[in-house]
């Protein structure tokens, strides 16, 4: 493999790992393996996928509430939805996605979206595919314009709600030094630039923008480590740490919460799911700068 999982520490809770495209390989055909294609449009899909993989766009996944425009789907059309692309908990699910060669985009976070979905709501045994679908293609490995034909299944849910934390928890907690607040949004939009009624980042959270722990040529492939262990050192991550991931509305977050919580195996990791839009929402103070 590219990457080592480092350095992962002993007991440590991680449901979901990162594989390479030559242990994809080696298994395709498994009654094992489950694999679900996150391309950004069902046409990429049908225009090609790897051999056996399921679709499931990451935007069937959320809907409006409490005034919140992107908040995830009732627990039951979860369960649902999950069930209906074959994903029953029993196989190891293995998630991918590309910048679609039909509607021509995609950032990348279809993949880190689906998997950290997928573990919130109970999955003990995803992987994401380190490169995604370009990375194999690359390689030359085979594709597939077949659909696969599999039942309806049943998905027992088990929400971890330990990963997340609600805003009256994170106000509470967020200046303490022991508490690294990160917002993974670009820069530009961290500074002020974003499209929410109020513009700039929550006080005291670190830009750490989720495409900086992608390699340049492929936002789906992770740079290598000695590259990734700088980044953590420079915002301020520990293991002794809570760190908080956040964006927008929790998508971007996803990239550095598999980031941290299970590749580098920090035990205090969690999601501001409702991330700066509940923030402005709640029409909380905001900082315009480069500066937290």
């Amino acid at each position: 493999m590219a990457h080592a999982n480092i350095p992962a520490q002993a007991g440590n809770d991680r449901p979901v790992s990162i594989v390479d495209t030559e242990w994809l390989a080696a298994r395709i055909g498994s009654d094992t393996i489950h694999i679900v294609d996150s391309q950004p449009d069902v046409h990429d899909y049908f225009t090609e996928h790897i051999p056996g993989a399921y679709y499931l766009n990451d935007k069937a996944l959320r809907v409006p509430k409490n005034g919140l425009p992107a908040t995830y789907i009732p627990d039951d059309a979860m369960r649902q939805v999950l069930g209906r692309v074959g994903v029953d908990g029993t196989k190891t699910t293995v998630v991918y996605t590309a910048a679609g060669i039909f509607s021509g985009y995609g950032d990348g976070l279809e993949q880190t979206m689906l998997a950290y979905t997928f573990a919130r709501f109970g999955h003990q045994d995803v992987r994401i595919l380190d490169g995604g679908l370009q990375k194999w293609k690359e390689e030359g490995k085979p594709l597939s314009q077949e659909y696969p034909r599999g039942e309806t299944v049943d998905f027992a849910l088990d929400v971890r709600s330990d990963y997340v934390i609600e805003f009256e928890e994170l106000v509470d907690i967020k200046d303490r030094d022991d508490v690294l607040l990160l917002d993974n949004r670009p820069a530009g939009i961290y500074k002020g630039k974003g499209p929410w009624p109020k513009q700039g980042h929550i006080p005291g959270a670190v830009n750490l923008p989720w495409r900086d722990l992608m390699s340049p040529e492929n936002s789906r492939l992770l740079k290598p480590d000695a590259e990734l262990l700088a980044i953590a050192e420079r915002v301020g991550a520990a293991p002794d740490k809570t760190v908080i991931c956040s964006c927008g509305t929790a998508r971007e977050a996803t990239a550095a919460f598999v980031f941290f919580k299970w590749y580098l195996g920090y035990p205090k990791v969690r999601v501001y799911e409702g991330s700066f839009t509940e923030w402005v929402h709640r029409n909380q103070p905001t900082v315009r700068g480069a500066n937290p």
